[in-house]
């Protein structure tokens, strides 16, 4: 198993800030991707159960505003706002936390798609100053490259093989250039670089199994 890892890298723009939802201070991460398939398979592909399994995880629920869906081994949620085929809007509670994903497509040209998605959490300053955007970022942008391989070959994933391949240099590579691209966006909205920096390594031992400095 191949994958560009640069290409990957590259084909992502990230952005950290901080807003207000429901009363309450939210750490915003933003990833922008575009995909080459149409808006309307792009669409598809990230809200169809059958299809997700192919590239994500397993899903289940009722996949209607005001429904509730579960993703094997990992979030649930509520489906808060449905518009297809350009904004999907839900809950997302995992190890019992709750925050917000928010998912805007638009068409880039007749055979692209331009994916933005925001993850809003509450404010952690001891998590946030320890892993930075990179905890939750890193493991996103894994999520957009199964995605982009899916949409790109149109065959479904091969879990085993992508675990041998997260576990090779390559793709330990992909984790520790993710962390430091987040430690980068982290920088940008006024993290201080050493503080980020130390935040990236910390998210990238996390992710690669290895002792945090």
């Amino acid at each position: 198993m191949h994958i560009d890892v640069s290409r990957q890298i590259g084909a992502v723009t990230r952005r950290v800030e901080t807003r207000t939802r429901e009363d309450m201070p939210v750490f915003v991460i933003r990833a922008e991707r575009t995909f080459d398939t149409p808006l309307d398979d792009t669409w598809d592909a990230i809200t169809n159960p059958e299809r997700l399994s192919r590239w994500f995880l397993p899903v289940s629920g009722d996949f209607r505003p005001g429904g509730s869906f579960r993703i094997e081994g990992n979030a649930s949620g509520e489906i808060l706002r449905c518009d297809p085929p350009e904004e999907l809007a839900v809950t997302w509670v995992f190890n019992e936390q709750l925050s917000w994903v928010d998912l805007f497509l638009t068409a880039e040209g007749d055979e692209g798609t331009r994916l933005v998605l925001e993850h809003l959490a509450p404010v952690d300053p001891e998590f946030q100053a320890r892993y930075g955007p990179g905890a939750g970022g890193v493991g996103w942008e894994q999520a957009f490259m199964g995605l982009d391989l899916y949409l790109t070959s149109g065959e479904p994933g091969d879990p085993e093989a992508y675990a041998a391949w997260s576990a090779s240099p390559e793709g330990l590579a992909m984790v520790e250039q993710s962390s430091e691209a987040w430690g980068h966006a982290a920088i940008a909205a006024g993290t201080d670089p050493e503080e980020a920096h130390a935040a990236a390594r910390r998210t990238t031992a996390f992710y690669t199994g290895a002792e945090a400095g």
